[in-house]
């Protein structure tokens, strides 16, 4: 495995966000070999490196872990808290995995929060660029008038910079109306800070919505996430290497092979692929009556499915049978392409090659 930075391998082995995992490295809590590194931008390669995070060996998660929470109000997103609030982690219990949230809802706000062990998911659904769209309805202390309301789809000062185009619908009309807000951003505070800056306090405050992925469970509660949904996810943010579908059994624990084929393969379980698409080499007439039956029966691919495994791609040296030699000292006596000839065996590589599978936060 290539070196990688240090942050980036920290968010892949599921410690935690990016963003948080550069906080450890400048805080002294990451160790690569016994030394402590501090500088970002530092590279280290798991496979080989013993890195440790606040004296915990680091290892990389065999499998990945994607669940969708209902935050309830008066609780914290992060995975520990050193005033000993409650956070969103005792609502996980029963998750076997080590998970973290993706993004962060305050205190107060409520609604949809994911949570994972798959560092680059958890990068790329927060990162500005992903343009990730997330919805959410908010009650506010008064109406926005209709300048205001322009001027808040347009984007507002916060921070010293100016916020990305919002969507902005009232659907609740009153004294205190609900409004639904459409953003792709995730700078902290930012709904609270917008309407604020219209002169209104935000009262309640709910995410129904990450992408496509809707709130569908009662406050407190949390599910796992379909194979569907995780491939949608990740077709979404052009993960390049998406995990396979999971199966029934996986659904149900939550789990899901890391890293697609490659990973499948790591964990004990077949990567199905297509058959390479290799013609099988005829012998002539002569050449039938010098081979064994057992020999003229593996000249050439089958093109019947091995058993157990269907449509499970062989070797592709299993394909084409090594002269013997007997069969190697005739071999001047014809000049048609024979089992195991060079001629044969340089033709599987090249037509094999083209048939392969391609490879292919702040809170509001």
């Amino acid at each position: 495995m290539p070196e990688e930075r240090l942050q980036k391998i920290l968010s892949q082995a599921g410690v935690t966000s990016r963003r948080k995992a550069e906080q450890l490295i400048v805080e002294g809590r990451v160790t690569v070999n016994g030394e402590t590194v501090t500088e970002l931008g530092s590279k280290a390669d798991l496979e080989h490196d013993h890195i440790k995070v606040d004296g915990q060996v680091l290892r990389a998660p065999k499998r990945f872990v994607y669940l969708a929470l209902n935050k309830p109000n008066g609780c914290v997103t992060t995975v520990s808290d050193p005033e000993g609030r409650e956070t969103v982690m005792h609502l996980l219990r029963g998750v076997k995995e080590r998970v973290f949230p993706v993004g962060r809802l305050d205190y107060h706000s409520e609604g949809l929060l994911l949570f994972t062990n798959d560092g680059e998911f958890a990068h790329r659904i927060t990162a500005p660029e992903s343009h990730v769209k997330k919805t959410y309805v908010v009650k506010v202390t008064g109406s926005l008038t209709e300048e205001q309301e322009r001027q808040f789809r347009e984007g507002v000062p916060l921070h010293g910079r100016k916020t990305s185009p919002a969507e902005l619908k009232r659907i609740k009309p009153g004294a205190n109306p609900w409004y639904e807000v459409k953003i792709t951003e995730g700078r902290q505070n930012q709904i609270r800070v917008m309407f604020k800056h219209f002169g209104r306090l935000v009262e309640k405050l709910r995410r129904v919505k990450i992408a496509f992925l809707e709130l569908d469970q009662a406050p407190g509660r949390y599910r796992m996430l379909t194979s569907k949904e995780v491939e949608r996810f990740q077709k979404l943010l052009k993960m390049e290497d998406a995990a396979q579908p999971l199966t029934d059994h996986e659904i149900r624990a939550g789990i899901a092979p890391r890293g697609g084929k490659k990973a499948a393969a790591e964990v004990g379980e077949p990567a199905v692929t297509k058959p390479v698409g290799l013609k099988p080499v005829r012998p002539t007439a002569s050449d039938a009556a010098r081979s064994t039956p057992s020999k003229v029966a593996h000249s050439g691919p089958s093109n019947a499915a091995p058993s157990g495994l269907s449509k499970v791609a062989r070797p592709s040296s299993s394909r084409v049978a090594r002269p013997t030699p007997s069969n190697a000292g005739r071999r001047g006596a014809s000049n048609s392409p024979r089992p195991g000839s060079s001629k044969a065996a340089h033709s599987a590589p090249s037509r094999s090659k083209k048939q392969g599978p391609k490879t292919g936060s702040g809170g509001h």
